[in-house]
């Protein structure tokens, strides 16, 4: 049975609320919602790092609602807190900001600052139950901003269906636009996936590319066959015809290339998400920063996961050991998880970035935009395999 919780979070629209301490976010989110999602509290500060959480919204649908912490927040702490407040600017797709007190220059840098970033931004003036005049204030901070703001109040809820309204009108046109396997396989065709249950896939459960590109398959009305690696020639064999296309873990490219159909085309779930959250081309070129590695060269591996490290984990273990036998035992090899990503780049010759499927493509884009600013080359799992194996010219791309 399915819940309103089954969209993967990487998925959903994201929606992130900032104002000043006890401007009201956390009960602007609860009264948007209908329900008591953030702590509220009078105590200015209560919402200290910023609070994630899934909802399926009327009008909507699955999206994220990020509760920040008051981009005023003072001290060491504070700075902090406004530190991480800044940083959900990479994920999200539509900014909300609550303008309070007579004072609104930092909340004019706020919008400021997502406007700069292309970020589609409402202005909001909360708390609009309390203002004597709140038309006079709101014709003031258009003023200030160039965008007429909503008069919202969370406890008569006026203003509420304007916002939901407003957030619908600024979903980004683009946001639904890609798709996991692009024009590589259609209605009627028949798709292999061959998935080695490793370590990594927990017992009785699949790893999310495989759940995600299943889902699509089906959605496009593919017919869609599974098998591990080891009952790759069973399976075929089983078939009444060559599938049209094969996709893969990126661990086991070499073998399921020997053993393909001429016929069929191959890809992998790696290379598949690196077009469906990054950008493909961008790790096609970076991939060949790989023929220049040493044993002197420093790598950057970025997973976006937070898994405990395994045994023969792709990105800790078997990627480093590929390369290493191939430059060297010198290579230096970093590895960050989950939102750790260095803000310098500089000490890298190339970044190895994940598939990405937990977090969403706005994040995964401000990492290669990132690297790009800084003229490192930048690829990712499944294309580096492709390549040190010597097939990525005869994968399929979508």
């Amino acid at each position: 049975m399915t819940t309103l919780n089954d969209t993967p979070s990487a998925n959903r629209l994201h929606i992130g609320f900032y104002g000043k301490r006890n401007s009201g976010k956390s009960s602007l989110i609860n009264a948007f919602t209908g329900q008591e999602v953030s702590i509220v509290s009078d105590v200015a500060g209560t919402t200290t790092d910023p609070v994630n959480k899934a909802m399926e919204i009327h009008g909507i649908g699955a999206c994220m609602l990020i509760d920040t912490a008051g981009f005023d927040d003072i001290g060491e702490l504070g700075k902090i807190r406004v530190e991480k407040t800044e940083k959900t600017a990479e994920k999200i797709d539509i900014a909300v900001v609550l303008f309070s007190g007579d004072d609104v220059t930092l909340e004019c840098r706020w919008f400021k600052f997502f406007k700069d970033k292309k970020i589609p931004v409402i202005p909001v003036v909360s708390k609009a139950d309390l203002l004597v005049n709140g038309t006079a204030y709101a014709l003031s901070i258009a003023g200030k901003t160039g965008s007429k703001p909503l008069q919202v109040s969370s406890v008569d809820g006026s203003g509420i269906d304007e916002l939901r309204k407003e957030i619908v009108r600024n979903i980004p046109s683009d946001y639904d636009a890609p798709t996991i396997t692009g024009s590589l396989c259609s209605d009627g065709d028949l798709v292999l996936l061959v998935m080695p249950q490793d370590i990594q896939a927990p017992k009785g459960r699949l790893i999310l590319p495989q759940v995600q590109t299943i889902r699509e398959l089906l959605d496009k009305k593919c017919s869609v066959s599974c098998c591990t690696a080891d009952r790759l020639d069973k399976t075929l064999e089983g078939l009444s015809r060559a599938p049209k296309l094969i996709i893969t873990d990126s661990q086991v490219f070499g073998f399921v290339y020997e053993h393909k159909p001429r016929e069929t085309m191959l890809t992998s779930f790696s290379v598949l998400f690196a077009a469906y959250k990054g950008d493909l081309p961008y790790y096609i070129e970076g991939a060949k920063a790989l023929d220049s590695l040493t044993d002197k060269s420093r790598i950057l591996i970025a997973e976006c996961c937070t898994h405990a490290p395994m045994e023969e984990d792709i990105g800790r273990v078997k990627i480093p050991r590929m390369l290493r036998k191939r430059v060297g035992d010198g290579l230096a090899v970093d590895i960050v998880s989950g939102t750790d990503f260095p803000g310098d780049l500089s000490a890298y010759d190339l970044i190895i970035q994940c598939g990405g499927c937990m977090f969403n493509r706005k994040y995964i884009m401000s990492r290669v935009n990132q690297a790009k600013a800084q003229e490192i080359p930048m690829t990712n799992y499944g294309v580096t395999i492709a390549h040190l194996t010597g097939i990525l010219e005869n994968i399929s791309l979508p």
